[in-house]
């Protein structure tokens, strides 16, 4: 994407960006690490840093960050070398999408840390928005670094595995008001400390084969492992089900109740390798609307 930098009054200015919305992208169910300030802005916290985030029309105002950063960590974590208009062009060709797509125009995937993101959505197993927010919050503000104060609130770094690890299961149940997670957030955390699990050739393997690997993972099923592999490994072709996802492909696909290996096969199915866009802006559209409800 093409788009300009520039620096005025301790503020980024990022103009010309195109499918961008940053209400679209922080509210569709994919982040956890953000804050909603004055119903205008959005404060994210990513990559060790914390950013305040204005848009007005395709102008993106910035707080906290410097053109290297931008350019060496927020470029890529927005996908700004994607091109979103061919995909929406190649989706829009189903009219149930181009409607969705309209809708949630301005969102795009995150690239997100992978450890964190495993993280965040065994906690988000059975859960609701707002308290996976505040355990992940939780975690951070215990075992991460201190980053710096922005707004009145303390901001930390989501710590490295080791430090979740060392926990105890009873510690991390009542200390991050996770519930039954607890024991396979640690015990996924130790595994990925000590070596046993390695994250980082999940990027160089196929889709199937990354989640076959996956929920090997206690904590980790069909649908946390897809929602792990498109928002952080670039899995494209992952399709989380959940139950906003359910709603809407059974109201407009397939008219009936559908069985969950239907769900799951209905993503490559019918968007190809383009699944996890499909299912981002159905998500999006479905509860935003109630679609299904």
């Amino acid at each position: 994407m093409n788009y300009t930098l520039e620096q005025s009054h301790g503020k980024l200015i990022v103009k010309d960006l195109e499918h961008f919305n940053i209400k679209h992208i922080f509210e569709c169910g994919q982040c956890f690490r953000w804050y909603l300030e004055d119903d205008r802005s959005y404060t994210a916290i990513a990559g060790g840093m914390v950013a305040n985030f204005l848009q007005e029309g395709t102008i993106l105002y910035v707080d906290g960050v410097n053109e290297k950063e931008w350019r060496g960590f927020w470029h890529n974590y927005f996908d700004l070398d994607r091109d979103y208009g061919k995909i929406k062009e190649e989706l829009s060709l189903d009219p149930v999408l181009k409607e969705a797509i309209t809708f949630g125009y301005g969102m795009r995937i995150l690239n997100q840390d992978p450890y964190e993101t495993i993280i965040s959505f065994i906690i988000s197993a059975n859960n609701q928005i707002p308290r996976i927010k505040k355990a992940v919050e939780a975690i951070a503000n215990d075992l991460g670094g201190y980053i710096r104060t922005y707004r009145g609130r303390d901001h930390y770094s989501f710590p490295e595995p080791g430090a979740l690890a060392e926990k105890t299961e009873e510690y991390i149940r009542e200390a991050y008001r996770v519930g039954f997670r607890a024991d396979r957030l640690r015990e996924v955390s130790k595994r990925i400390a000590d070596g046993e699990f390695d994250t980082s050739c999940i990027f160089d393997i196929e889709h199937k084969d990354a989640k076959e690997l996956l929920t090997t993972l206690p904590g980790v099923g069909p649908k946390v492992s897809d929602c792990i592999l498109l928002f952080a490994f670039d899995k494209g072709e992952a399709f989380p089900v959940d139950v906003w996802v359910k709603r809407v492909m059974e109201y407009f696909y397939f008219k009936r109740p559908a069985t969950k290996k239907e769900l799951e096969d209905s993503g490559e199915r019918l968007f190809g390798s383009l699944a996890g866009y499909a299912q981002q802006y159905l998500f999006y559209y479905a509860r935003e609307l109630g679609i299904g409800k």
